[in-house]
């Protein structure tokens, strides 16, 4: 078997932005699995955000390094897998696209792509009260300006965008429009 023979998708962009639940629908009609990087956070990191502190680059460095040694072995297993995370920094995404063995750094040619959902501010806070009113995740609102300040997007790492403030299904559609399949 040769390395790295699958393909990652990893569904970033700031809490509240569909990561999850487009990333699960993607899976489900890729054939793929779906991986949420939330379950893959430390108590600690969770614990930090539940109490509106936002995390840092200590915090989530090793959570990624997590994630993309995870990645490394569905890849070399031949597997789809959709990522829902943040990725918010190029120096994130680096570390996720070297789950892919070949990949030589700053090429951003790999087996690790990344489609970015798109929503608005107003649309974001919305999102996440009622989820926190519902009690069904850790990150506050209040730190979703803290997450919008660090999304870092430089046109030359061909990352996808969709426009995620539409439904769920059409978000789908669109991103497998854009992916090819």
């Amino acid at each position: 078997m040769t390395p790295d023979t699958g393909v990652v998708f990893v569904i970033m962009g700031v809490s509240g932005a569909g990561k999850s639940t487009i990333g699960a629908m993607l899976a489900k009609s890729l054939n793929g699995c779906f991986i949420d990087a939330d379950d893959y956070h430390p108590q600690s990191n969770k614990d930090k955000m539940k109490n509106g502190i936002p995390l840092t680059d200590d915090d989530r460095i090793p959570w990624l390094e997590t994630l993309r040694d995870a990645l490394r072995v569905r890849l070399v297993n031949g597997e789809t897998v959709i990522l829902g995370c943040s990725a918010l920094k190029e120096s994130y995404r680096e570390i996720l696209r070297h789950a892919d063995a070949r990949y030589v750094r700053g090429s951003y040619v790999c087996s690790v792509k990344f489609v970015l959902l798109e929503v608005g501010a107003e649309v974001l806070c919305a999102r996440l009260e009622k989820r926190a009113a519902d009690g069904q995740h850790f990150m506050p609102a209040k730190l979703l300006q803290s997450q919008l300040d660090s999304l870092q997007i430089d046109e030359s790492e061909g990352i996808l965008r969709v426009d995620a403030s539409q439904d769920p299904q059409t978000t789908v559609k669109n991103i497998q429009t854009l992916v090819g399949s």
